[in-house]
């Protein structure tokens, strides 16, 4: 993916990421808190019943997550990293081995804002890192502005993920 990125970039497993977690709070955890809230409203007096104003707290929670997971996925658009046609450089999905001015290597992958992780080297694609890094090539200097100052980094190499061997109906 060159060029201008789409507005909500996702990687297959970022997105499978949000199904899951999405199908998980409808199927698992709401009809769990309904079950418990409903108990509690069997129990009498509901303003000093804690399982009932915990449960319905729980419940709203829950509502405004699935409500939020709903939109992301709506907007996302799917972006297949192995697919990327241009691997000289960093694109969309690219894992990127770089070097700071400290002698310090880091590597960093480029993937959507839903599924970053910066402790686990998930870079969001609209985070400064990334866009200072799209469109690099190996060898290239790039420098970011960060809370503690700029930092510069050399790109050391561009990787992305194998393709998938075709299936064959047999």
């Amino acid at each position: 993916m060159s060029g201008k990125p789409p507005s909500n970039p996702i990687t297959p497993a970022g997105l499978a990421a949000l199904r899951a977690r999405y199908d998980h709070l409808l199927g698992t955890e709401r009809p769990a808190i309904v079950e418990i809230v409903s108990w509690a409203a069997g129990n009498g007096d509901r303003s000093e019943n804690g399982d009932y104003l915990y449960g319905r707290k729980r419940m709203r929670e829950i509502d405004r997550e699935l409500a939020h997971l709903a939109r992301r996925m709506k907007a996302a658009k799917v972006i297949e990293p192995a697919d990327q046609p241009d691997r000289t450089r960093a694109w969309f999905g690219a894992t990127i081995l770089m070097v700071d001015e400290d002698d310090r290597e880091t590597t960093v992958t480029l993937v959507g804002d839903d599924e970053q992780d910066p402790s686990r080297g998930l870079i969001g694609w609209s985070a400064p890192i990334a866009r200072a890094l799209r469109g690099a090539a190996v060898g290239d200097l790039r420098t970011v502005r960060l809370p503690g100052g700029e930092r510069e980094w050399e790109l050391l190499a561009i990787t992305y993920p194998e393709k998938a061997p075709e299936r064959t109906g047999a």
